[in-house]
């Protein structure tokens, strides 16, 4: 079975629950997640709602971060899932899993795995400000 169990990006609601599910795994001891949501600020700027797009080629560029975090990890399943369209506060953008025997590779591959992804695949939000302002910021800036 491939270890890269669910990649997506949706223009709907993200669940921790269906990635949880994605990567269990009995051979894996450990299992780390991590979920991203809308912030009420950034860089001490009062958020009101972001709006996510991306490229065409985002899923393969996707595809292509989570094959190298495989190639790079002993794990026994990842997945990672990013949001588009608007999101509002508290909403979740991002969600990565990540299983592998032991939890120190299965944080250590879940940490390049939410890097790669910021930095590599074509995803771009659009920050709205409370003043009324809005800014465009590439996906990896927000860390």
């Amino acid at each position: 079975m491939d270890v890269i169990r669910l990649l997506a990006i949706r223009d709907t609601a993200l669940s921790a629950d269906e990635v949880l599910a994605a990567v269990a795994d009995h051979a894996a001891g450990g299992t780390a997640l991590f979920i991203g949501t809308v912030r009420e600020q950034d860089q001490g700027r009062p958020v009101t709602r972001l709006a996510y797009s991306a490229h065409p080629s985002a899923e393969a560029e996707l595809r292509r971060v989570a094959e190298k975090v495989a190639a790079d990890h002993p794990v026994t399943a990842l997945a990672a899932v990013h949001r588009t369209g608007d999101l509002a506060l508290g909403e979740i953008a991002v969600i990565v899993a990540v299983a592998a025997p032991h939890r120190a590779e299965a944080f250590t591959a879940a940490r390049q795995l939410i890097d790669d992804l910021k930095r590599e695949v074509p995803i771009w939000k659009n920050q709205q400000f409370t003043d009324g302002s809005a800014e465009w910021v590439g996906a990896c800036q927000d860390a």
